[in-house]
């Protein structure tokens, strides 16, 4: 016995040293193993304090008391009552050793102290922090009072943040939350006071007591009782030691949400939080970013946590102005964000809930705090529009790329911010913005900064983007102005645009203002720095306006083709390019539209004949795809059908529908033409499924745009894909294969080639399911897609002879043992469509008889723990279904499913199987309910049911 003990002693000490001194990555990891386990085992008990002995070394003492809080804190119930008693004056002495040891280990102590702490209060240790404080208190043998009293105020500190992390059951949480609450503050409360204001206070037992304050307030203890110590914490302020610790601690105390039901005590704090306002100037004098930062963080909590309650509290509302007017300085506070201030973006979020607070009241109330608070706003509006403005062009070029991306994100938010300050102030603040426009451009005296007229469009652009502007009387002189803006400058540039862009809609309502602004889109385009903003603005304009253009069509074209041979733009840009030509084009007459088609795409067409014939390389690959996409993107948007649904949701179409031209649809005559060039292509890479999306994309592109129109395309098109799954089975041919089903399945004259094509994509798949389908979760996601689809329009198909329903049936039980979600998805999806044609179907009707005790098992697999509980909602639709339309056969399969023991789970008993199988047969009517039962008993199955894990469930 004692040789096996000396052995295992050995055997800690190798592994400690293996975890912290071996460099072996290896060797590091298997002694964390062994440790972990070593610390869960019985013996744990005698070692950790053999650990702990002081001729260790600390990472040795560490490990020991590290194991003694996994034992206390997850395996409390193997510790005998008797030996609580020990256990905790073993700690204490421990505790009393290290106060003035090793720091670590000391934390490690208290925190298993706190934790033997929480699994006894309140019942087997009554007043456990009085007690801590008195142990401590007393005089410790040998042990200087200082080290002491920080050791005590670190045990304090540890018991609230182990009560945040612990595993206590809810019930437990509540009774300890109450002990703490009431009872044991009692005991903390006088201590800290006391050492915060004895003036003979070392700074660094202030601070921990600092630390602890913030600890203890955010177990909810209430303000009225905290008060005094959060006072004291202002008083700390002016100390630039004890600055953060207490500027945390008066956080946290003032943003605990039951803090507003102490009015007094926060009207008290209001005249504490101004009397803040020297220090934070002379920290902006100074230029000290941290002072700034915390004064702006408390003056911020309070105005946000309560400025409903400050508000309330009519007589004091110079006080709370005060306080607003405090922040909005902070708001303002000189410097540009990120580089030489980082707390005006601190303040954003109070600005919306003193907006949402004053716009709640009813109308009367609401009328007196807008009187006061509408300038306070029109001012906020002045103040972040001077904090987005732009530095000097010499300073910006000295900014790091993080700085311009941080300041890139600041000004989005100053632009939210914006947006929503307009719900309250209106249309008076467009006016606000266009005077200051106008004066800034006609003023000929003083030349502006470039900075100055960027903010304010950026402001206008922030309102136009989000809101319809169409009713106001600004915009004409805005569109009048931005003509004579002196672009001189990328930025302010990149403003102008998407400020047209906004007003597209606009521009639409007022067609003979687009000669004045188009003329800078088209020349912009020409500008690689401007890429995003002028093709956006582009595309915008022609969604918007596209039956106006038709004047400019030629020389939009133009440019657009110019600057697409010259690669000024990312590919990106240039897909949304031809997104905008495809709008542009479907507004033109027939001819026209074939004639710049052509014009378009016979460059890129020519280079691709030129491509097909070359050797596969990875250059080339990328050359096809990208003409690919971009042949692609234009098929998206040309739809000559003039059912302009861009408009809006719900609009009705506008009154220009008029019938489609006759003859074919351009779309499909440049299709047919470019067909057998597409063809050759992909003989050469039918292997690269890039290749192959890119093409598919085409296709389905057009088939989605053009719906019945691409009719004369349906035979063709079907018999590439055939050949092309046949040769090599892609997802993406399937996805195609799903949209053609989908819309001319019902139609009698394109049904032949659409089943032929149907019957053998499946054939195809039904092989691959033979030889293995692990390896293609995304065909088997999309082959299940698609039968789904093909029962939803036309359950005819499984009609047929040449169709294999039993094979598709045992494809579908396959596919729901998946590991993939998305996989599982669409299999239940096919089963739910599947089921109800039972009655009318009797291929599918024969298949479900025979077989579906084989779904049955799959379901039930998944919910007892085989399958991601994100799916049970879809497991529950498919037995819901068999519900529905199987129901005499779904309870004799759920009764001979659920016999043999273990199955689905070794946790679930008889009992509780029978009870789970009669409330599914029940509800035939009810899905919610039946997806709860479900949800239910996937928990008992996995063994999480009642735990916290499954709480958040």
């Amino acid at each position: 016995m004692e040789r096996e003990r000396e052995e295992s002693r050995e055997k800690r000490k190798n592994a400690l040293h293996q975890l912290y001194y071996d460099p072996n990555i290896e060797n590091k990891n298997l002694a964390q193993k062994w440790l972990m386990q070593a610390q869960v085992s019985p013996q744990a008990w005698q070692f950790c304090w053999a650990l702990l002995s002081p001729d260790k070394v600390p990472e040795i003492q560490y490990f020991g008391a590290s194991a003694l809080h996994t034992k206390i804190s997850r395996y409390w119930s193997d510790i005998p009552t008797d030996q609580y008693e020990s256990l905790k004056t073993q700690l204490f002495s421990q505790i009393a050793c290290f106060s003035s040891g090793s720091k670590m280990v000391l934390t490690r102590l208290c925190v298993a102290l706190a934790s033997l702490a929480l699994n006894t209060m309140p019942e087997a240790w009554p007043g456990a922090v009085a007690e801590m404080v008195r142990v401590f208190q007393e005089e410790g043998g040998g042990v200087d009072g200082r080290a002491r009293c920080l050791a005590l105020l670190e045990l304090l500190t540890v018991l609230p943040e182990e009560f945040q992390t612990s595993r206590l059951p809810q019930y437990r949480k509540g009774q300890v939350r109450g002990a703490s609450g009431e009872v044991e503050w009692g005991s903390v409360c006088p201590l800290l006071q006391q050492l915060l204001r004895r003036a003979d206070s070392p700074g660094a037992v202030k601070a921990r007591v600092l630390r602890c304050l913030s600890s203890w307030v955010l177990l909810d203890v209430p303000l009225s009782e905290s008060e005094g110590l959060v006072h004291d914490c202002f008083s700390a302020l002016p100390d630039p030691e004890l600055f953060d610790t207490a500027v945390e601690a008066i956080v946290n105390a003032i943003s605990q949400p039951d803090s507003q039901r102490y009015v007094n005590t926060l009207l008290k704090l209001v005249p504490q939080v101004l009397a803040l306002q020297d220090q934070l100037r002379e920290a902006v004098q100074s230029g000290d970013m941290e002072t700034c930062h915390g004064i702006c963080r408390i003056a911020v909590t309070l105005g946000e946590n309560h400025s409903r309650t400050l508000l309330e509290q009519v007589e004091h509302w110079q006080g709370f102005l005060a306080l607003v007017n405090m922040i909005m300085f902070c708001t303002g506070i000189p410097g540009h964000y990120p580089v030489n201030e980082t707390t005006s973006s601190l303040t954003l979020t109070f600005w919306y809930t003193l907006q949402d607070e004053i716009m709640s009241f009813e109308l009367d109330r609401q009328t007196v705090y807008l009187q006061v608070y509408r300038p306070v706003y029109f001012q906020l509006v002045d103040v972040l529009l001077h904090k987005a403005q732009f530095p000097s062009d010499q300073e910006y070029a000295s900014w790091s790329s993080d700085e311009k991306e941080q300041f890139r994100i600041y000004r989005v938010d100053i632009s939210d911010t914006l947006m929503y300050v307009y719900e309250m102030l209106g249309a008076e603040l467009l006016s606000n913005l266009y005077d200051k426009l106008g004066r800034l451009l006609t003023n000929t005296e003083q030349p502006t900064s470039w900075q100055h007229t960027e903010a304010l469009l950026y402001g206008f652009q922030s309102i136009a983007e989000t809101i319809d502007v169409n009713y106001s009387d600004v915009i004409p002189g805005l569109i009048g102005l931005i003509p004579r803006i002196n672009i001189n400058n990328v930025q302010l540039a990149d403003t102008v645009m998407f400020t047209i862009g906004a007003l597209a809609e606009w521009l639409a309502d007022h067609p003979v203002m687009l000669s004045s602004v188009l003329p800078l889109v088209l020349q912009a385009l020409g500008n690689p720095d401007l890429s995003v903003s002028s093709v956006s603005t582009l595309k915008k304009i022609c969604r918007e306006c596209k039956y106006d253009l038709p004047p400019y069509a030629t020389n939009i074209v133009a440019v657009s083709q110019e600057v697409l041979i010259k690669q000024i733009h990312k590919t990106s840009q240039c897909m949304w390019l031809m997104q905008a030509l495809g709008f542009l084009l479907s507004a033109l007459p027939v001819e026209d539209i074939l004639r710049n088609l052509h014009s378009l795409i016979t460059p890129y067409i020519q280079q691709l004949e030129k491509l097909a014939d070359e050797t596969p390389n990875p250059s080339n690959k990328l050359a096809i795809i990208h003409i690919l996409g971009l042949l692609s993107n234009l098929f998206t948007t040309l739809d000559i059908s003039k059912q302009d649904d861009e408009s809006g949701e719900g609009s009705a179409p506008p009154v220009k529908t008029t019938p489609p031209p006759p003859g074919p649809n351009p779309v499909v005559v440049v299709l047919q033409q470019v067909f057998a060039l597409i063809q050759t292509v992909l003989s050469k890479w039918l292997n690269d499924s890039q290749v192959v999306e890119a093409v598919c994309a085409i296709f389905e592109k057009s088939v989605k745009t053009l719906l019945h129109d691409f009719a004369p395309m349906v035979s063709q098109l079907s018999e590439m894909l055939g050949q092309m799954y046949s040769t090599i089975p892609q997802a993406s041919a399937l996805d195609l294969t799903r949209q053609m089903v989908h819309i001319f399945a019902s139609e009698t004259d394109h049904f032949p080639p659409i089943k032929a094509l149907f019957e053998l994509v499946t054939s195809v798949t039904l092989s691959i399911f033979q030889q293995g389908p692990r390896d293609h979760p995304d065909i088997v996601d999309s082959f299940m897609q698609l039968q789904a689809q093909a029962l939803k329009r036309k359950p005819d198909l499984f009609l047929s002879e040449s169709l294999d329903v039993k094979a598709v049936f045992h494809c579908g039980v396959l596919s729901l043992k998946f590991p993939e979600a998305p996989t599982v998805k669409s299999t239940c999806l096919f089963f739910t469509e599947l089921l109800p044609h039972c009655s009318d179907v009797p291929p599918v009707a024969r298949v479900v008889q025979e077989d579906g005790k084989l779904l049955v098992q799959a379901v039930l697999e998944g919910i007892g723990g085989g399958a991601s509980r994100s799916l049970m909602d879809q497991f529950a639709e498919v037995l819901f279904c068999l519900n529905k339309h199987c129901f005499a056969l779904l309870s004799v399969w759920l009764k001979e499913a659920l016999q043999p023991p273990g199955f689905p789970s070794s946790r679930v008993t008889a009992e509780q199987k029978d009870t789970f199988s009669q409330q599914i047969l029940r509800e035939r009517v009810n899905k919610r309910r039946v997806k709860d039962i479900v949800k239910e008993f996937t928990l008992v199955c996995r063994g999480l049911h009642g735990t916290e894990y499954a709480a958040e469930y």
